[in-house]
C-alpha cells in the first residue's frame, strides 16, 4: 500500500504531522495508526484463512481470476496492447518491420513512382455538390 512512498514522501508527511498535532501528540497517533494497521492486517488474514478452510480446493479457482487482473492492473497501456491484441510482437510500436518473417528476410521493393492513373484529380473550382447524396 505504501511502496510507492519515497523517504522524502515520508518525511513531508512527518514535518506535516509535527505541524498540525505538535511534538507531544504525534507519538501517540503514529502508534495509534500502526495500531490499527497491523489489526486490520491480523483480520484480513484471518479471514482468508477462513475462506480457504470452508472452501478448501474451490478458493484457488477463486483466485485465479484475481492474480490475472493483478497481472492486468501492473501493466502499461503499450504492454497490454502488446500482449493481447499483437500476441508479443511489439514491432507494430517500435518500427522495426524489416525484421525476417519466417527465417526469410524481406526484399526491398521498389519506390513507387505516379502514374497519370495513380495522380489525384485537382479541381481549380468549387467543391462540386451533389443534392441527392444529402
Amino acid at each position: 500500500m505504501f511502496a510507492n512512498l519515497s523517504w522524502e514522501h515520508i518525511l513531508v508527511l512527518v514535518v506535516v504531522g509535527l505541524v498540525i498535532l505538535g511534538p507531544e501528540r504525534l507519538p501517540g497517533a503514529i502508534r495509534w495508526t500502526s495500531n490499527a494497521l497491523r489489526q486490520a492486517r491480523e483480520y484480513l488474514t484471518g479471514v482468508t484463512s477462513q475462506l480457504r478452510q470452508d472452501l478448501g480446493p474451490e478458493f484457488d479457482d477463486l483466485r485465479g481470476p484475481i492474480n490475472e487482473l493483478q497481472k492486468l492492473r501492473g501493466m502499461t497501456p503499450r504492454a497490454a496492447l502488446t500482449k493481447h491484441l499483437l500476441d508479443g510482437d511489439d514491432s507494430f510500436f517500435t518500427g522495426n518491420f524489416d525484421r525476417p518473417v519466417n527465417g526469410v528476410a524481406a526484399t526491398p521493393a521498389e519506390p513507387l513512382q505516379p502514374t497519370p492513373a495513380t495522380q489525384p484529380e485537382r479541381h481549380t473550382g468549387p467543391t462540386p455538390f451533389d443534392a441527392d447524396a444529402t
